[in-house]
């Protein structure tokens, strides 16, 4: 048997185990999580698998509908979660009311993919500290855009660790 034969069948006894692996795995789609702001939102992201959660980028609120758009359009997202800011007794914050508008139009847009809310208390004090304790410059803590897509991301992990 030549040498090309020998890695011709080494080739496709690779991909046959791909396909087989392939098979065994699920592909779930991603979960998205939104922490909406008047003036910005933050995103993040989970992988395929739902295992981590990952900051997306932060867009300007007014943006969102069209960014969210093209993104569900290349990726599968399954669920989106949305924070859920809560006053320290438990009763709803004043900005909730600027958000429902945008939740309910997120529903009716995007209707076949169910949203979820969690709390969000202490999620920007908590992606500041996050921030100071990886070493950012004060500058760079400084930068509002990058708390709400950390904000975001702690929501996300937040939904992941208690489903």
């Amino acid at each position: 048997m030549s040498k090309y034969k020998i890695k011709l069948s080494t080739v496709l006894l690779k991909v046959v185990n791909l396909s087989i692996i392939n098979k065994n795995v699920i592909i779930l789609g991603r979960v998205i999580a939104l922490d909406l702001g008047k003036k910005r939102t933050g995103i993040a992201v989970t992988d395929e698998m739902q295992i981590i959660a990952s900051g997306l980028k932060t867009v300007e609120t007014k943006q969102l509908f069209s960014f969210l758009m093209q993104y569900f359009k290349e990726e599968n997202v399954e669920l989106i979660i949305i924070g859920e800011p809560k006053q320290m007794d438990n009763s709803v914050s004043e900005s909730e009311a600027m958000m429902l508008p945008i939740i309910k139009k997120l529903g009716q847009t995007f209707s076949k993919i169910p949203i979820k809310r969690i709390d969000e208390r202490f999620t920007s004090k908590m992606a500041f500290q996050t921030m100071i304790d990886s070493g950012l410059g004060k500058k760079k803590r400084q930068n509002k855009a990058l708390i709400d897509e950390i904000s975001a991301t702690i929501i996300l992990q937040s939904y992941l660790h208690t489903n």
